[in-house]
């Protein structure tokens, strides 16, 4: 199976930034993408960005010029970084990885997720 470390979750300013990073690990064949997802208290969880093997992207229109998503492939790492930040930015972000891996029901392809990491937006 895949494990997902989160980290760079913290408090910020509004205006600031902040840079997110997922390590995946585990008997991994391939990674067919990588994305953040996000949840604020009594909200659904959100999309906020992915990124393919191929190194497509896709955000939350609300995100678009102030988050970039990338990855290191090497290290099967990916990475939000969060400029402009704005309060209703806040939420507990999760990463997500699609991959196939080796599972103890073998050779799986499944969505795993981090626990997650609290980012929060106050002045």
């Amino acid at each position: 199976q895949v494990q997902l470390v989160e980290s760079g979750g913290g408090l910020v300013q509004p205006g600031g930034s902040l840079r997110l990073s997922c390590a995946a690990s585990g008997i991994i064949f391939n990674i067919n993408a990588m994305g953040w997802y996000r949840q604020a208290p009594g909200k659904q969880r959100d999309l906020v960005a992915t990124i393919t093997s191929g190194g497509s992207t896709n955000y939350l229109d609300s995100v678009k010029g102030r988050f970039t998503i990338s990855r290191d492939s090497a290290k099967n790492t990916v990475y939000l970084q969060m400029n402009s930040l704005k309060p209703e930015d806040t939420a507990v972000y999760y990463c997500n990885c699609n991959a196939r891996s080796l599972t103890l029901q073998g050779m799986r392809v499944m969505d795993s997720w981090g626990q997650g990491t609290q980012v929060t937006v106050s002045s």
